[in-house]
């Protein structure tokens, strides 16, 4: 079965065909980097890095690109209030660029320990300023686009296909408005391409119209553009942007080129905690720093960035993912489950002996590889691919039991790691094996020992965190402090 995919735009399930096989340009809206980055970006970005590891494993040469939004993303999503990153700069007493420093490096971090490989291409939207402004020329010149007062809006009525992605009408539009009437745009559903710049504001650059700042939704389209070309293979991103982020992408680039902007629309679902859509104003966040290093009083303990990733994989991309200290335990002990049988397989094969090769277990993985590769290829299923690779292990432990050749076991684990590792990115710590780490555990539980006498709780806690991150639990107990790997 080849691949297919759901594409949004068409709401159905399509074959996977790129513009000029075997490259493939995706793009995939990145963070506005104004705080720590939370569970949603999590699930947004493991997805798709899970889809470019499982195209360039089918293949194809990928070239990833996503953005970094450090300017023109308002407080209300659409062409009003003021720019997040401003915003937080000033709560901050910080210069913007300073703020986006801070967060982009703070991002990077976080998805890094999910290990979700850096993308081919990361372009920030300040650095693209020009092109942005060529961009708004076009739309002016061929009747897309207005000018009043230094500001410049898209004229949606000169696009009949506005709505199409989202399924909303203009009048659906222009009927749901959320905000106050602009007395500037001809239309509700009009949207900003370039914003004039108010007494004051910090981040704005000269253009044609006056000082001025560009719109949210025109960095991405020019960006994508820049990198890709004319036509996307795949755009991605989360379901919360699809409008009017992605509607207003679809209507400026295509007025612009006349071209297809994107072949392909993925989304991925939304995240919720214990059933209740998660939000800041309903106080219900929890950046991954929190989750991995920091605790949160939403969260009874800390997890390890891998058992995160690995939660996030048992649900489909495009399914809502509900985080609870319930499932999120279930997913840490399925997680190292699967770890431990990677593990006993490596050691098994490591030490059985040489016998002639079984058929039946070539066979045997040849089809649970064919069954994690229908799974992959039916748009991305990596529920059905993890519990296919849990059915492997399964099967190795019954051939590790009975004794199976080494020739059999290696070629088993190099299977198993390959699905485990290379395609899902399930990495899990090393194992600490041996005397020197063992008396490095030590030194830090004497540490921790040391400073509970002295009622320092805040580092005692604080070294009792990192090891967990590290897989290490220590038990307090009636003979001294013991510790071992989770």
């Amino acid at each position: 079965m080849g691949l297919r995919v759901f594409n949004t735009l068409g709401r159905r399930l399509e074959d996977f065909v790129p513009v000029s096989p075997p490259k493939v340009g995706i793009y995939v809206c990145g963070p506005t980097v104004y705080s720590h980055s939370h569970l949603g970006h999590a699930k947004s970005y493991v997805s798709f890095d899970v889809i470019v590891r499982w195209l360039r494993h089918s293949g194809y040469n990928v070239t990833y690109v996503q953005n970094i939004t450090d300017v023109g993303h308002l407080t209300d999503n659409a062409d009003e209030g003021e720019d997040k990153i401003i915003a937080e700069a000033r709560r901050r007493g910080l210069h913007p660029m300073a703020v986006v420093d801070v967060f982009t490096r703070s991002y990077l971090e976080d998805m890094d320990a999910l290990n979700i490989a850096r993308p081919d291409i990361m372009p920030r939207a300040s650095g693209h300023i020009p092109e942005q402004i060529e961009c708004v020329r076009k739309l002016l010149e061929k009747g897309h686009a207005y000018e009043v007062n230094g500001s410049v809006y898209f004229d949606v009525s000169s696009f009949p296909a506005y709505g199409r992605l989202s399924g909303r009408s203009v009048e659906e539009l222009e009927s749901g408005a959320r905000v106050e009437v602009n007395p500037e745009k001809r239309h509700p559903a009009d949207f900003a391409l370039w914003k004039r710049a108010e007494p004051g504001h910090i981040m704005q650059w000269p253009s044609p119209w006056g000082m001025g700042y560009p719109g949210w939704h025109l960095e991405c389209s020019v960006m994508s553009q820049k990198y890709i070309g004319t036509t996307l293979d795949i755009h991605g991103g989360g379901l919360d942007n699809q409008f009017p982020h992605h509607e207003c992408e679809i209507a400026q680039a295509e007025s612009a080129t006349g071209q297809p902007f994107a072949r392909y629309w993925l989304h991925n679902n939304m995240c919720t905690l214990n059933g209740q859509k998660m939000s800041k104003s309903l106080g219900n966040t929890i950046s991954l720093k929190e989750v991995f290093h920091d605790g949160s009083p939403l969260l009874e303990k800390t997890f390890a960035p891998v058992v995160v990733r690995h939660f996030i994989l048992t649900c489909h991309y495009r399914a809502p993912l509900d985080f609870s200290n319930e499932a999120l335990r279930a997913a840490e002990s399925g997680c190292y489950k699967l770890r431990d049988a990677v593990r006993e397989l490596s050691a098994a094969a490591q030490a059985a002996p040489e016998k002639p090769s079984s058929e039946q277990i070539r066979t045997s993985l040849e089809q649970a590889e064919r069954r994690f590769t229908d799974a992959m290829n039916d748009d991305f299923n990596t529920a059905a691919a993890i519990a296919a690779l849990f059915d492997l292990t399964r099967q190795t432990g019954g051939w590790v039991r009975e004794g199976a050749g080494r020739e059999d076991l290696l070629r088993a684990e190099r299977l198993v790691r390959h699905l485990a590792e290379d395609i899902l990115g399930l990495r899990w710590p090393a194992q600490p094996d041996g005397r020197r780490e063992g008396e490095l555990i030590q030194v830090l539980i004497d540490l921790r020992n040391e400073a509970r006498r002295r009622r320092d709780y805040n580092l005692a806690d604080q070294i009792r965190g990192r090891l967990s991150q590290l897989q290490i639990e220590l038990r307090d107990g009636p003979e001294g402090t013991t510790w071992k790997e989770l």
